[in-house]
């Protein structure tokens, strides 16, 4: 049986731990001892940034902002659509991941925050939206397990009703505002909706050949 190596921890503001292993070849980050992501199982957050940047596919100096680096697999998967004119402002948290990722030790993210188009800032991504004013055509938020926050508590407001209306004036007009989530959360739809955006709800996998389904929800703003 192959070892599972503690590479690294951290702690986020309310005290949870983050760690971050290694096994047979993999990497995992777990909080409070409870599994986030794999590098083994990433398709969901892949389709997060496929479908919220494919109506950016051909917009010239696109600005994407995604909160949450995790393991980098939203970032590499925008990169990939994205113009090479765009921007992609990435707010983490954790000052830790995103030495993690940049650290060409793992093989993480390092060559995905070289990549000229994308900026890293060490911050809260709520401070993020709440400077930027109709800056981006599209805010990608995986930063939890959804609404129901479980590595960091103040999350929760990112997907309350405030939290909404703050991210819907940081996007400029038609943008999209794309959210994973663990599981389907009728509630967390319904406050979308309230915020007068046009809601789609996209099940996938966490594998492209199995595993838990995820939900990711993608708003639309209005062109006005």
């Amino acid at each position: 049986m192959k070892r599972t190596e503690r590479l690294a921890a951290a702690r986020t503001p309310d005290g949870t731990e983050i760690v971050l292993y290694r096994h047979d070849g993999a990497y995992l980050l777990r909080a409070a001892g409870v599994e986030l992501m794999s590098t083994r199982r990433h398709h969901s957050e892949d389709r997060l940034a496929e479908l919220a940047c494919a109506p950016l596919r051909d917009v010239a100096q696109a600005r994407v902002l995604i909160g949450g680096l995790g393991l980098g697999f939203t970032l590499k998967a925008a990169l990939r659509v994205l113009r090479d004119d765009a921007e992609v402002l990435v707010a983490e948290l954790l000052a830790e991941v995103i030495a993690w990722n940049a650290d060409p030790a793992y093989d993480l993210s390092a060559p995905a925050m070289r990549d000229p188009r994308t900026r890293v800032v060490h911050d809260d991504v709520a401070n993020v939206i709440r400077a930027h004013r109709a800056a981006f055509d599209a805010i990608l938020l995986d930063i939890d397990n959804g609404a129901e926050a479980m590595s960091t508590a103040t999350n929760a407001r990112l997907y309350a009703a405030p939290g909404v209306a703050a991210a819907v004036a940081a996007l400029r007009p038609g943008g999209t505002l794309a959210y994973w989530s663990a599981s389907d959360d009728p509630r967390f739809a319904a406050v979308l909706r309230r915020a007068g955006l046009e809601v789609r709800s996209v099940r996938v996998r966490a594998h492209d050949a199995g595993g838990p389904t995820h939900t990711l929800y993608l708003a639309t703003a209005s062109r006005a």
